[in-house]
């Protein structure tokens, strides 16, 4: 069975999925596509696939680390025009737990099976950070700056 996603706005899209394995698998396809419908996976090959490498990360922190039993969590997807850094990619994950904010690594453990996912982010977005959210949640953003496509 084939379900279609519907693509929002031009420029934004949000939608809210269920805090689970699933839920992130449904949240890279719903980016993957949008990203698509924006054509930034001809355009913009390289910051494309950085933005489906962050969100796969950014989805699997919010369903390991931010959930919350019976509450989603939230993906935005927004480009944005500027005439100070032009156009910009700005990936948004929402999740119900604001008591635990993600922290950068100092240094990897080479013997670790996880805790790369932020550091994978910080090396592939030109910027990242969180917002709280009222009462107790967080989003953890990440922005890539387009180049002019020639």
């Amino acid at each position: 069975m084939t379900t279609e996603i519907p693509l929002d706005n031009p420029r934004r899209h949000t939608t809210v999925l269920a805090a689970t394995p699933k839920g992130a698998a449904i949240c890279r396809r719903i980016a993957r596509r949008q990203l698509a419908a924006w054509e930034l996976n001809f355009t913009h090959t390289e910051p494309y696939y950085s933005a489906l490498l962050i969100i796969a990360e950014l989805a699997a922190n919010a369903i390991s680390h931010g959930r919350v039993p019976g509450r989603g969590f939230e993906l935005h997807l927004s480009l944005t025009a500027s005439a100070r850094r032009g156009t910009t990619l700005r990936i948004e994950i929402s999740d119900c737990k604001g008591d635990r904010l993600p922290v950068l690594p100092a240094r990897l453990n080479p013997n670790s099976q996880s805790g790369r996912g932020l550091t994978l982010v910080n090396a592939l977005a030109d910027r990242w950070g969180t917002i709280p959210r009222h009462p107790n949640a967080k989003t953890i953003w990440a922005e890539l700056d387009l180049a002019d496509a020639s």
